[in-house]
């Protein structure tokens, strides 16, 4: 028997619903224009056709009413499009608070993935039905896009800084996950498959049944900060040559220019790549520069760490 034919992937996430009505709506408004347009077309080619070589056209006047109704009709099937698209869109890079954080590293041609608590995987990505997860991504080289057409998420990634996106998975089972932004010549080869599983045996997975287990991230990136010298700046004590990291994630920071940032995932990056694009108030730009010496992996290392660190009066 032949397997049944599905006209769209399917439905396996929270947000995937209301893509399709979307979809549905968009490809709706494009048939009734396409088929009214080209029909009234034909219609005044038939009717108001040249009999003789000497005949002309009546003169008709304009219609102020006959302007502003196809001028308002079209305007507001667009707006429906642009509230309904703006709000899919801001629901799906406003992830919940409580969802779980995955690490992305997109490079030629492959997914790299960690979870916090260890597991590392490549091109495959195991997550828990029923439960938001973000994806922090970046990538080591050209442009990658991650794609899981059955969730309906699509993100740019991008060397150089981070995107993120999210989904909540609703049904058990293995989804297809490819690149959709040409990466060279090895491209078409970049997929992978996410595997939804139930919480108690996606528990069971991370804890070392079934993947590469190994220690947490903020303990990686915490031996990395010590390895890296960074201890010795970074401290509390009248000694510390470098601003203190408890507590600092999500801050806004006062720069030597006068102006505040925010402490995020972006700031953070830039500021252990290159700390002197922006200086923090009174402290010195004596930080050596880490670009190139430290992987996209290291770097979320020690992110992630920061990020873990609370208000106490000591680090790592």
């Amino acid at each position: 028997m032949l397997e049944k034919l599905h006209l769209f992937p399917e439905q396996a996430s929270t947000v995937a619903e209301r893509v399709d009505h979307l979809f549905y709506y968009l490809s709706a408004v494009t048939v009734i224009f396409v088929i009214l347009i080209a029909g009234l077309i034909i219609n005044f080619m038939v009717r108001y056709r040249r009999h003789a070589d000497d005949e002309h056209g009546t003169v008709v006047p304009s219609s102020a009413a006959l302007e502003i109704l196809w001028t308002a009709v079209p305007f507001g099937i667009a707006l429906i499009a642009f509230f309904w698209g703006a709000s899919i869109y801001a629901a799906l890079h406003r992830p919940p608070d409580d969802a779980l954080e995955i690490h992305v590293v997109g490079k030629q041609w492959m997914w790299k993935l960690q979870h916090l608590e260890g597991q590392r995987e490549i091109n495959t990505l195991h997550v828990p039905v029923n439960r938001p997860v973000k994806l922090m991504m970046t990538s080591e080289d050209v442009i990658h896009s991650f794609y899981v057409p059955a969730f309906r998420i699509k993100q740019d990634v991008l060397p150089g800084r981070y995107t993120t996106t999210w989904f909540e998975a609703t049904k058990i089972g293995t989804y297809h996950l490819f690149c959709t932004e040409y990466c060279g010549t090895l491209h078409s080869g970049m997929i992978g498959k996410v595997i939804v599983m139930e919480q108690a045996e996606f528990q069971a997975w991370l804890g070392g049944t079934g993947g590469t287990a190994g220690v947490s991230v903020a303990t990686a990136g915490e031996r990395l900060f010590a390895a890296q010298g960074c201890t010795s700046c970074h401290r509390a004590d009248s000694t510390a040559r470098g601003p203190l990291l408890a507590g600092v994630f999500g801050t806004d920071r006062p720069l030597t220019t006068g102006d505040t940032v925010v402490a995020d995932e972006r700031y953070l990056r830039e500021s252990i790549l290159n700390p002197r694009a922006k200086i923090v108030a009174n402290y010195e730009p004596i930080m050596p520069l880490y670009e190139g010496l430290l992987s996209e992996e290291q770097v979320l290392e020690l992110i992630t760490y920061i990020k873990s660190l609370g208000a106490a009066d000591t680090q790592g």
